[in-house]
């Protein structure tokens, strides 16, 4: 069991789940960032199962809003949290300064709100479309997806600095190795190539381009990231992951086994 702790202490930092006696240092789930994509995985799995099962019967806008809902809950809404208090210090007036007490502020502002009902309509709706053509092709998309928003989270702290020293910072730090970073893009590549294929590599490719301008608007804003810019990453990442999979039709080897 000792080879599984640094995944339980991953999966019990990003979620509710309860996972074991996973360590839940700081530093230590720092050092392990890495396998962020495979606790992405592990979500998925779960979500993305119960999404198969309540699409028999549920309509689509309801399977929406319910994956939204659960993703919520178990990931203890820090990571839409964190999207608010994105949104409220990037559209706070003024400079950095600023700005990051806008963003460190616990009480949401409107800037805070408009983003999150804009999340969760874009979560809703992107199911509502009927984009998926399967149960088995929505399971799937939601694995990718998950994957794809856990990367991102590993490559902003990887390619950024923290805008202070903060809760990001032992992450930044730790993900500066260049080892950590080709292992966390393997297990990445390998399960988003799995689940979605080519039609999941489109999605990276766009969850990338808004990793991007997210560092840059980071940076201005801010004078780097933040363990706000991180969680916020995870969400916009695995809503534009979806839009893109609901939008191309996907063979994934999942697909092709079953």
């Amino acid at each position: 069991m000792a080879s599984l702790r640094p995944v339980q202490s991953v999966l019990s930092f990003l979620t509710i789940l309860p996972a074991g006696k996973g360590e839940h240092d700081i530093h230590y789930v720092a050092k392990n960032m890495y396998l962020f994509p495979v606790a992405g995985a592990i979500i998925g799995v779960i979500i993305g199962a119960m999404a198969f099962g309540i699409s028999i019967f549920l309509h689509p806008l309801l399977v929406g809003l319910v994956v939204a809902g659960a993703l919520v809950i178990m990931t203890g809404v820090h990571h839409t949290d964190a999207l608010a208090d994105f949104a409220d210090g990037l559209m706070a007036k003024g400079d950095k300064e600023k700005k990051r007490k806008a963003m460190l502020d616990p009480a949401v502002g409107s800037a805070g709100v408009a983003a999150l009902v804009m999340y969760f309509a874009g979560m809703i709706i992107v199911f509502q479309t009927g984009g998926f053509s399967s149960g088995l092709q929505l399971f799937a998309s939601i694995i990718a997806a998950e994957v794809i928003a856990k990367y991102v989270m590993v490559l902003l702290a990887n390619r950024g600095l923290s805008a202070w020293e903060g809760f990001s910072s032992p992450f930044t730090a730790a993900m500066k190795d260049r080892n950590r970073m080709l292992a966390a893009t393997g297990i990445m590549l390998a399960i988003v190539w799995f689940s979605a294929g080519y039609a999941g590599l489109a999605a990276l490719a766009v969850s990338l381009a808004i990793a991007g301008l997210m560092k840059h608007v980071s940076g201005k804003s801010f004078g780097g990231i933040s363990g706000d810019v991180l969680g916020a990453s995870n969400e916009v990442t695995r809503l534009a992951s979806l839009i893109v999979l609901s939008s191309l039709p996907a063979v994934p080897l999942v697909m092709t086994i079953f």
